[in-house]
């Protein structure tokens, strides 16, 4: 079928992106769903800082890729085999699927689904070898970006790529609780895990430092403290409900048993160590590029018997977590619709792009209805 995406062809360009213009909106030709896949038709998009890396090349990825991850659409079309779904179902698309029979998968979420992370690398659809559905006017490959390359009106994913949401979730809360909750929630959840007695800290508020902030909010600690540079997510933090708020500069001698990193820079990853109280906990859940460098004292960690976790997409199993968060919000103790910036069109995005970029925004979310 023919269908309407976003497609980088080249990683690196220099910013602006509103000028370089890195992704093209293309008609390409997407394959019918194969054995233990599903044809989705998107109805929005999140604009992730998984997605810039590859933009950026911070993350190397094949090109042309049809980029996105994080978005929910409706079920339109099952390949043989998928018998748990229905067509006319809402889905929210996941970027680690799980095999279900790998030793990782069998770690509780601690560790990523070694094939699914192979494909991913690949930018193929798990899980049978370098599998792809998409191709461009001349015939050619297009990559899948982390199995999804959801910023297109349609996708084919395997049904390990997708969880079930009920329709009274709206997309845009359903989408997001599957990159940005299922991250920085997880982080909080599954490898901070506080006591009651314990005070959270988040170090960066964009989209996942957020979805984490109001997720420590969620649940019964002793507070949770919010620190960024942007003064402008200080004063959201407040807002949302966080007791103290700092800049970095400002943090001083301030700490916390649980610290939650969601930057992916190393020195965010320093203020987070600095900033966790002896015997407390150092999360990371940012992803800086490869080759950067973090520096901290050894000898801290056995003197203060300290810990450091890395979470990796918050430790989840989508599955088993989602519906948790969905739960949640429905509750009215997760307001997931306060990390949503701006509804955009999918002719936005290379501005889109840029705003992330700049740290201006948390989620924009690409509306394929509009």
């Amino acid at each position: 079928m023919n269908i309407r995406g976003a497609v980088l062809r080249e990683s690196g360009r220099v910013r602006p992106y509103a000028r370089s213009r890195p992704l093209t909106i293309e008609d390409l030709e997407l394959d019918a769903p194969g054995p233990g896949e599903v044809l989705v038709r998107m109805r929005v998009a999140g604009v992730c800082h998984s997605d810039l890396s590859v933009v950026d090349g911070n993350r190397p990825r094949p090109t042309p890729m049809l980029l996105g991850h994080e978005g929910a659409g409706v079920v339109e079309a099952l390949g043989d085999g998928v018998d748990d779904l229905e067509v006319g179902q809402q889905v929210v698309t996941v970027f680690l699927p799980r095999c279900g029979e790998c030793a990782n998968c069998r770690t509780n979420g601690k560790l990523p689904c070694t094939p699914g992370s192979a494909t991913n690398n690949a930018g193929t659809l798990p899980f049978d070898g370098h599998k792809v559905r998409l191709h461009d006017h001349t015939g050619a490959e297009v990559a899948h970006h982390l199995g999804a390359s959801v910023f297109a009106t349609h996708a084919v994913l395997n049904r390990a790529s997708v969880v079930p949401v009920d329709d009274d979730v709206p997309a845009p809360i359903a989408a997001v609780l599957g990159c940005a909750v299922l991250t920085g929630g997880g982080a909080v959840r599954n490898a901070g895990r506080p006591d009651p007695s314990d005070e959270v800290m988040i170090v960066g508020l964009g989209g996942v430092g957020t979805a984490a902030l109001i997720t420590a909010l969620s649940i019964e600690t002793a507070g949770v403290i919010g620190v960024d540079a942007n003064p402008d997510k200080l004063v959201r933090a407040k807002e949302l409900g966080a007791a103290e708020v700092f800049t970095p500069e400002r943090l001083g001698d301030r700490r916390a048993p649980v610290v939650i990193e969601c930057v992916g820079h190393p020195r965010a990853f320093e203020t987070a160590f600095e900033a966790t109280a002896v015997g407390g906990t150092t999360v990371t859940v940012g992803l800086p590029a490869p080759d950067a460098q973090s520096h901290i004292t050894p000898v801290t960690l056995t003197a203060e018997a300290r810990t450091v976790i890395g979470s990796y997409l918050g430790s989840a199993v989508p599955s088993r977590d989602i519906p948790v968060y969905a739960d949640l919000w429905r509750a009215g103790k997760l307001p997931v619709e306060e990390l949503i910036s701006d509804t955009i069109g999918l002719t936005d995005l290379n501005s889109a792009f840029d705003a992330l970029a700049d740290g201006t925004v948390v989620r924009q979310i690409i509306d394929f209805e509009a």
